[in-house]
């Protein structure tokens, strides 16, 4: 269900209290201390005056500050944020199409030497750098129709979450500085994220690479940018040079199941001691830690994740987003699809949270009652297996929904 949404301006006359005789944001007024709502004119006096600090200049400022305004729009979106509870296989065939996969393939070809680059400098290979991007705009086609500093000045203003997005809002104000932010015509997600891979200002700031050099960072226009930055971006989440982040295997029917899931790790090797194969060639890392994941139970598809794996799961926490972004990388590697072989169904969203109820009355941590399967969920269904004497993968079916 959609709102009518009115986004207002601030009044001229606050816009005029505001600001110095010569048009700049003046000294904060009294109540500018406080980080977070009130009055929106005392808030932008108190970024300004931080600002400053700072080093940022008056010119910056005011370009950045002075037609700020609360987006009504944003903040539905943000009191509205939909729960991620599509399973792997539903979300993972939408999201890795054939368009992605024609397109992304075009332009690792097209960029190739950008991408050699990001490779040598980062150590990010081409194939996990272009599932991003085709995951976050479709390669820039969907970047956002939001006024990049209003969003964020909306975000930084109200009390959820201040503390991460005032930091953006004087991020944005010295890429203002820089040149490299508009801030009448800059759009982007209504979070705040900008450009082809929708990254914040402050990680713009850190990681901008001028890949063009135009001596700018334009992530909404630059491929070559876009690419590099992406890359030093991922770097700096810890990945790991040379090493794969995500193996297709075949599994036997005897595994101990409860060893699976992202809290237990052993080396590959010692998986493939226990039967686990390569469903391609063989085992890429058999001296790398691995954690063996069965999105959808033991009957579905399996990965072995290496440690770049978690690299995935800084950039997003959602265990299905990051499971397919890795795999979609996989493809664009040159991974034949996955065997989604035939799993048990799962639980509707009535059933997930009768679930987590039947769960937390035995006494598990399942966290919230959402009918979110997360990590709670995951671990306490596993733990409900064992004592029921099921196959530990922690995907929940009706079956166990019945035996509870």
């Amino acid at each position: 269900m959609t709102k009518r949404i009115i986004a207002r301006s601030l009044p001229a006359l606050a816009l005029a209290l505001a600001m110095g005789a010569g048009g700049a944001l003046g000294p904060a007024p009294a109540n500018a201390q406080t980080p977070c709502g009130g009055d929106f004119r005392a808030f932008l006096g108190g970024v300004a005056q931080e600002a400053r600090a700072s080093g940022r200049s008056q010119a910056a400022i005011d370009a950045t500050l002075a037609g700020a305004r609360i987006d009504r729009k944003v903040l539905s979106r943000d009191r509205a944020q939909g729960v991620f509870k599509q399973d792997f296989l539903t979300f993972s065939k939408r999201s890795v199409s054939g368009y992605r996969l024609k397109h992304g393939a075009n332009n690792m070809r097209k960029y190739a030497k950008t991408f050699a680059r990001a490779e040598r400098d980062y150590g990010v290979p081409a194939p996990v750098i272009t599932a991003f991007w085709g995951l976050e705009t479709d390669y820039g086609a969907v970047q956002g129709d939001f006024n990049t500093v209003n969003a964020l000045a909306t975000l930084a203003h109200d009390c959820r979450r201040p503390q991460l997005f005032r930091p953006q809002l004087l991020a944005a104000i010295e890429m203002v500085e820089h040149g490299d932010l508009d801030p009448a015509r800059t759009t982007g997600a209504w979070a705040g994220e900008i450009g082809q891979v929708q990254m914040l200002p402050e990680d713009i700031i850190r990681h901008g690479v001028d890949g063009d050099g135009d001596r700018h960072v334009d992530l909404k226009k630059s491929a070559p940018d876009t690419i590099l930055t992406a890359a030093s971006f991922i770097q700096s989440l810890g990945w790991r040079r040379g090493e794969p982040w995500l193996q297709e295997v075949k599994v036997p029917a005897n595994l101990p199941w409860e060893r699976s899931g992202l809290n237990f790790e052993m080396t590959a090797g010692a998986w493939a001691n226990l039967g686990v194969r390569a469903r391609e060639g063989g085992i890429a890392a058999p001296g790398l830690p691995a954690a063996l994941l069965l999105p959808q139970g033991h009957k579905g598809p399996a990965f072995l994740a290496y440690p770049n794996f978690n690299v995935y799961l800084e950039w997003n926490q959602s265990f299905v987003y990051t499971t397919s972004a890795a795999y979609f990388a996989t493809r664009l590697a040159g991974a034949s699809r996955y065997d989604q072989g035939n799993p048990e169904p799962g639980l509707s969203d009535a059933q997930m949270k009768q679930l987590q109820q039947k769960l937390a009355a035995r006494g598990h941590d399942v966290g919230k009652i959402d009918g979110i399967l997360g990590a709670g969920t995951r671990a306490a269904t596993r733990a409900a297996q064992m004592q029921l004497g099921l196959p530990a993968d922690g995907w929940p079916t009706p079956a166990l929904l019945s035996r509870l």
